[in-house]
């Protein structure tokens, strides 16, 4: 499949009462099977997934603009470009982006896209398959 440009695809979005965001799934639209690629926009003051982690797939972060914080593992750093963090497959991967600058924070999100896997929201005491 030929490379795609990101920006010829269109933004899905979410508004959920405690997350919204713009997203594009690279990943799929270049027809990747087992690796995901997704380019995130998260708007000033909102947040991204609820706080979570995947038992099947790792997931890895990387800003490109704007800056924000990162709870990971039940500790927050702060992101600004350049930020690189890894997700790993546990529990110790658990994760939620906040922008919590006055910008437009940019980042894209990889993934492994291992089947089945079950998604556990500590906060919540959810999980999803």
């Amino acid at each position: 499949m030929p490379p795609i440009n990101a920006d010829e695809l269109s933004w899905a979005t979410a508004d959920a009462d405690d997350a919204a965001w713009r997203r594009k799934q690279l990943g799929a639209a270049a027809g990747g099977a087992d690796l995901g690629c997704s380019l995130y926009e998260l708007p000033p003051g909102e947040r991204s997934w609820p706080y979570h982690y995947h038992a099947a797939n790792e997931e890895a972060l990387y800003v490109l603009a704007g800056e924000g914080t990162l709870r990971l593992d039940g500790e927050a750093y702060p992101l600004r470009p350049g930020e690189y963090a890894a997700f790993t497959a546990d529990e110790s991967g658990a994760h939620r982006v906040v922008n919590d600058g006055d910008e437009v924070l940019r980042y894209l999100v990889v993934s492994t896209m291992r089947e089945p896997d079950v998604t556990v929201y500590p906060d919540s005491e959810k999980f999803g398959v």
